[in-house]
């Protein structure tokens, strides 16, 4: 009697097979493409080596801006641009003088630039900036009140929107104002949003960012500042209060306005009067109105002294 034939399916069931090695998705790791027949080990690569350089920066980009990082020789890692505006009169010796103090100049297509600025209005030009310096409370005190008697500084309670922050900034520039103080915590800080929204003003305002922002009205407040809150329910509208003093102006986030907290801290709370059926104004329309009340006050002061 001959045996059963054991099926093909059935061979080599019971030989022990060989545990595979298991990877969670943190630890399974990258190797490099190896050509075939080399015999060269493939090397692990880290996520952030994997990623390209302009991935990993931050960018700025419109005329506007990347001319004014230039012209106040802002920090640049490296600037794309297409040819047309590497030759421009206005860009070319910028250009050329950022690229001796060792910024990488590339000229490129209009492609590579919606590449890396995910089809962003770049109008030719886009650049990868060094992290923002913030000054210190006490240096922009400083600096305000040397630059004029009656310093006027902006502070930007709970600004989530980097748009809102950047048009804010590009309002206290415009009508004088000598700074902005942000906090640290639940607000927006300076990014290259904010830069493209801010049009070239960042450059020249100075920024001071703080830990706790009701402490630094207090630091304010001891150097000289009179605090001005802005507030829809305030009853004392803007245009009935005289802004004599170093002027410290609080701007909330729309909707929730000033926080109960940041209204304990400060000297008195305006508000903007308003006749249509909305409730608030943009932070950004806000600081523009209670800025423009301020100055205006005291160009009609200098007329006055000058007839």
């Amino acid at each position: 009697m001959t045996k059963a034939r054991p099926s093909q399916n059935n061979k080599g069931k019971n030989k022990p097979r060989k545990p595979r090695r298991s990877y969670s998705s943190t630890q399974k790791p990258q190797h490099q493409a190896i050509p075939s027949g080399s015999s060269q080990k493939p090397k692990r690569i880290s996520k952030e080596t994997a990623a390209a350089p302009e991935e990993r920066g931050d960018l700025i980009y419109g005329r506007h801006s990347v001319q004014s990082a230039l012209e106040h020789q802002r920090s640049l890692n490296r600037i794309w641009v297409v040819s047309k505006l590497r030759y421009n009169p206005c860009f070319h010796s910028l250009l050329n003088q950022a690229k001796s103090q060792g910024t990488i100049i590339d000229e490129v297509d209009h492609r590579r630039l919606n590449q890396l600025t995910q089809h962003a209005a770049h109008q030719g030009i886009a650049a990868q900036v060094a992290a923002y310096e913030y000054l210190d409370l006490t240096t922009l005190i400083d600096q305000a009140c040397s630059a004029t008697p009656k310093p006027v500084i902006i502070a930007a309670d709970s600004i989530t929107d980097p748009h809102n922050l950047g048009a804010m900034i590009r309002t206290a520039e415009a009508l004088g104002a000598q700074g902005m103080v942000i906090p640290q915590r639940r607000a927006a800080g300076v990014t290259s949003v904010v830069a493209k929204v801010a049009t070239g003003a960042l450059e020249s305002l100075a920024i001071a960012r703080v830990v706790n922002l009701n402490q630094g009205l207090e630091q304010l407040k001891k150097a000289g500042f009179w605090i001005y809150g802005l507030s829809t329910s305030a009853p004392q509208p803007v245009h009935s209060v005289a802004f004599t003093a170093p002027t410290v102006l609080v701007i909330g986030a729309e909707g929730p306005g000033l926080s109960v907290s940041t209204q304990h801290h400060c000297d008195q709370l305006v508000s903007i009067p308003l006749q249509g059926k909305t409730a608030s104004l943009n932070a950004s329309v806000a600081t523009g109105m209670a800025l423009y009340e301020v100055y205006r006050q005291r160009w009609v002061e200098t007329l006055h002294l000058y007839p």
